[in-house]
């Protein structure tokens, strides 16, 4: 019978791409995930793994031994959850990949619920920008993941995630207070010779604020680049910028930006997602739902 330790060591390499990633996040030494491979092709009497430079390959036999790894450990998974739902009390420990403005903006209301409610579920949250986390939900690194899609920019698609939406709100033009009198704005396409903030290259905000500047006829001049949508606030009320922001950011604080509604009204969807392997958990179910309750 093969070990499964060792097939899993052959799917995390399938998924993280190294030997040096999989062994920084199972606290390995490469050497020994090296040699744990090595076993598993004696043990398989097949070859797994041949060399690609500085980098190794996954042969044909070792792809269909990782698609039935994620089977066996979707099994085990499913066997688990069962097994707590047959305890009198929830108990577990759900683990949740947050992007920022979710983090502030519903997390500490449902830490409460949950701790009031559930004492014997943990949560433990990190932060994570949603692309990323929806992958390491599905790779098993986290339980859920609550992650964000803007318009005409679809979040990537897992296997075997369960998608829910939970809420969306709207996007609009953040201006500096004193733009009204020192540059007339009111329009996306007279922001056309302002300053702008933005999140860097590769997020979806990113991708969606520079399509919108671009449909107005004007690229957007970003002098400022950062994923603290905190910062962003910061440099719009100062005067130095101005930013497309969603309502989500504002929740629980007051601003003196001057906000604008844009053409169109679109709306960002925020929703969670976990492995359909792992829906039966009481504590994830208790989790999801309490995440529901607070955010309507």
């Amino acid at each position: 019978m093969l070990e499964i330790r060792r097939l899993i060591l052959l799917r995390e390499l399938a998924i993280r791409g190294t030997l040096a990633a999989v062994a920084e996040a199972l606290n390995f030494t490469p050497s020994a995930v090296s040699q744990q491979l090595s076993q598993l092709e004696r043990e398989t009497g097949t070859v797994l793994l041949r060399k690609a430079g500085r980098r190794v390959q996954l042969t044909p036999q070792a792809e269909v031994l990782v698609a039935s790894v994620g089977e066996v450990l979707d099994t085990l998974e499913r066997a688990e959850a069962r097994l707590q739902a047959a305890a009198t009390r929830v108990t577990g420990t759900v683990r949740v990949a947050v992007f920022q403005s979710a983090a502030l903006a519903f997390m500490p209301a449902a830490l409460r619920a949950t701790a009031a409610r559930f004492p014997d579920v943990r949560v433990e949250m990190v932060q994570r920008e949603p692309e990323e986390a929806l992958r390491e939900t599905w790779a098993r690194d986290f339980d859920m993941v609550i992650a964000e899609q803007y318009p005409a920019h679809a979040a990537p698609h897992h296997p075997g995630l369960d998608r829910r939406d939970l809420t969306t709100d709207a996007i609009r033009l953040a201006l500096p207070a004193e733009a009204e009198s020192l540059h007339p704005v009111d329009s996306l396409d007279s922001a056309r010779q302002m300053p702008w903030v933005m999140e860097p290259r590769g997020a979806a905000s990113r991708h969606f604020a520079e399509q919108l500047c671009r449909r107005a006829g004007f690229e957007p001049d970003v002098r400022y680049e950062t994923a603290d949508l905190q910062a962003h606030i910061r440099l719009v009320e100062s005067g130095n910028a101005v930013a497309l922001i969603p309502d989500l950011v504002w929740a629980g604080r007051q601003t003196s930006c001057r906000l604008l509604e844009l053409a169109g009204a679109p709306r960002r969807t925020i929703f969670t997602a976990q492995r359909l392997s792992g829906a039966e958990s009481p504590a994830a179910r208790a989790f999801r739902e309490i995440l529901e309750q607070t955010v309507y």
